[in-house]
């Protein structure tokens, strides 16, 4: 199974993360949502490794996001106000 990793902006707290799962759990091929609220990524487990849908549901919710494709290096996300009422 895939494994896409994506960095996700204006993450801040529970409820954002709750907000971010249901966004991706729902779409198709999509097997499991991993996300750590503290260096603002999600790894998603998916059937394929098709990615653009997933960063387009995720901007409709308020959350920008983008392919992390070096998750190991990268810097944490920086927290800006997303989808999320305590932001």
């Amino acid at each position: 199974m895939p494994q896409i990793n994506l960095s996700v902006q204006g993450m801040t707290c529970g409820s954002c993360v709750k907000h971010v799962t249901k966004a991706l759990e729902v779409l198709d091929g999509v097997e499991s949502v991993h996300v750590d609220l503290q260096s603002g990524r999600v790894q998603v487990g998916r059937t394929t490794d098709q990615s653009g849908d997933l960063i387009h549901a995720l901007d409709e919710e308020g959350y920008p996001s983008s392919l992390d494709l070096d998750e190991q290096s990268a810097a944490p996300a920086q927290k800006k106000s997303g989808g999320c009422c305590c932001g």
